[in-house]
């Protein structure tokens, strides 16, 4: 497992070296929390909904890791421009062990994302509700990022554009998260849109989540738990399969 941990560990170097990167990437759920939550705030709770912000929260932090973890993807395109993937790829090292070490580096950088994010959730007014279930909120945050990491991987692992891949990555992303229950309940919604939004594993990541820090759970913690954890591993094979089939 030593080149899970290079690979990993490879990862995590990238990202501290940027401070750019670091804190581009919190500028958008920023943005979407101040604008959202206190614009739809006051409006929500006269509808009888109660805070906003402690709605809108969980599915902030989640929006911080799925963008963090599915643009770590595009280091593959870059490696492979720049040489450094074909390096990798001749080393005597299993695939699937090179896929899986880029996989949890991006799902870690994405953790630390969403750690950022819930920081700030914190400083803007959003109350966590039991503190001891903070750890279970981190694996669910981690979870998601597992499976948007592994969702980067197998695109940028059959592109070789880095402009074709965030071109990809623009038409998936958004309806990825605005048709997931981030931003708004399913009450009261049309049957088609929360069937979309039931089909969309991020919304049991968001619901863990969201149940975990506000003790409001849709679905419910185990299948939450269920849903999100075998569909990242689906992922993560498919992203492993796909990444075997580049060729050197």
């Amino acid at each position: 497992m030593s080149a899970v941990y290079i690979l990993w560990l490879r990862q995590l170097k990238r990202y501290f070296r940027s401070r750019s990167r670091m804190i581009g990437s919190i500028g958008q759920p920023l943005m979407f929390l101040l604008a959202l939550g206190f614009g739809f705030g006051p409006v929500y709770q006269k509808a009888g909904g109660g805070s906003y912000l402690q709605f809108l929260a969980p599915g902030i932090i989640a929006m911080g890791i799925l963008f963090s973890a599915i643009f770590s993807g595009m280091e593959i395109i870059w490696d492979r421009q720049f040489g450094f993937l074909k390096e990798t790829l001749v080393a005597p090292v299993s695939r699937f062990k090179i896929i899986l070490g880029r996989i949890l580096g991006g799902a870690t950088v994405a953790l630390i994302q969403g750690l950022m994010v819930f920081v700030i959730c914190i400083i803007v007014g959003f109350r966590v509700e039991r503190v001891i279930l903070i750890p279970i909120a981190i694996v669910f945050m981690f979870l998601i990022a597992v499976l948007c990491a592994a969702i980067g991987t197998a695109i940028a692992s059959v592109l070789e554009d880095m402009q074709g891949f965030q071109l990809i990555m623009n038409f998936i992303i958004m309806p990825f998260f605005f048709f997931s229950n981030a931003l708004f309940p399913l009450e009261g919604l049309p049957k088609a849109l929360r069937f979309i939004i039931r089909l969309n594993p991020l919304s049991y990541g968001i619901d863990g989540l969201r149940g975990a820090l506000t003790h409001k759970f849709l679905f419910g913690f185990g299948f939450d738990f269920l849903i999100l954890g075998i569909v990242s591993v689906i992922l993560v094979g498919i992203g492993s399969y796909l990444f075997s089939l580049i060729q050197i």
